[in-house]
């Protein structure tokens, strides 16, 4: 097997892709247990994209809510409680919203165990300037657990259903950060200057209202490729992706591995399909703040995902006979 498919094996079978993949089943289950074969979920944005969306006024709430696994609580309990915030503000950027308020829950064993959760929420808070407003706390359980969901608006919508063929496929990222060691989290939020953090993610509504661009996604746990495949699949469409031409941090004087940058979570990620004509300036408007923001792609008629590294190309996916978070079900609809 070539370096390449290697590559695509490990993607394929990695933690991050099969977290994503069980949205399909827990869709499945809730479509399957509707009354009378309905196969109606009453999302005002079909599911598949960053946050629930319903349009309000002249605009759009959005609800973005964001759960942590146990062993990640346990070992990072500060940096769960700022990410549980930061996740869910890139959310909202990523559908082209701004914060409004934060509500957390959070299981714990006695109040010292979560005494350093609380504290990363109110850190990211305080940073983000939005505020939390309420929350459950349980202070008597057996494991340390925490859920945080955001509450939004939007004037214009960014979603994962408008991408089209022949678009261009931009990856924004901030590689002013570092690695949280052993753990798979590029941090390039916490200690950075609260007023940057809060412009950097403006940046998205402010694409989104200036009309140059409507899909776009938050890069996650998946990493840019799991985050490529999902924003593909809801938008029914394919895409030939260049290895090369993702941006990568340097780390003690070379690149940080291809898999490894490829399975991060960057802290601040945003994958855009976005019209060619408009590629140049959305690109402009994260490099005039510091950010990489690189074309690594072409999104095709689909179905098939392909990544290319040099005269190499292998199929990460086929859309049309696997699906990857089964955004196509008479559910999931645009």
């Amino acid at each position: 097997m070539s370096d390449l498919g290697s590559l695509v094996e490990q993607l394929r079978s990695s933690r991050g892709f099969a977290h994503k993949r069980d949205i399909g089943a827990a869709l499945g289950t809730l479509v399957n247990s509707l009354p009378g074969g309905s196969t109606d979920l009453a999302q005002a944005v079909a599911v598949g994209d960053d946050c629930a969306a319903i349009p309000d006024g002249d605009g759009w709430l959005l609800f973005a809510i964001e759960g942590f696994v146990d062993d990640f609580v346990q070992a990072m309990p500060w940096f769960a409680g700022w990410s549980g915030v930061m996740v869910n503000l890139s959310d909202i950027a990523a559908m082209g919203g701004r914060g409004v308020a934060v509500v957390d829950a959070l299981w714990a064993r006695g109040g010292e165990a979560g005494q350093a959760v609380l504290q990363g929420l109110a850190a990211a808070a305080s940073a983000y300037q939005v505020p939390i407003v309420g929350g459950h706390t349980n202070h008597r359980s057996d494991r340390n657990g925490l859920a945080v969901a955001v509450l939004g608006r939007a004037r214009r919508l960014l979603t994962s259903f408008n991408a089209r063929p022949g678009d261009r496929l931009l990856m924004a990222v901030d590689l002013r950060g570092a690695f949280e060691d052993p753990h798979p989290f590029w941090n390039a939020t916490a200690g950075a200057p609260p007023e940057r953090l809060r412009a950097d993610l403006a940046l998205l509504p402010e694409l989104a209202e200036a009309g140059l661009a409507d899909a776009a996604k938050d890069i996650s746990m998946a990493g840019v490729l799991g985050t490529a495949l999902m924003l593909l699949e809801c938008s029914k469409v394919g895409a030939e992706i260049d290895l090369a031409a993702i941006p990568r941090p340097a780390c003690v004087g070379a690149e940080v591995p291809l898999l490894r940058w490829l399975q991060a979570f960057p802290s601040y990620g945003f994958l855009l399909s976005v019209r060619p004509a408009q590629a140049g300036a959305v690109a402009a408007r994260f490099a005039a703040r510091g950010l990489a923001c690189a074309d690594i792609g072409t999104v095709t008629p689909g179905p098939e995902v392909g990544l290319h590294a040099g005269a190499e190309r292998a199929l990460l996916w086929d859309l049309s006979a696997e699906t990857f978070i089964a955004a196509r079900t008479e559910a999931a609809h645009a």
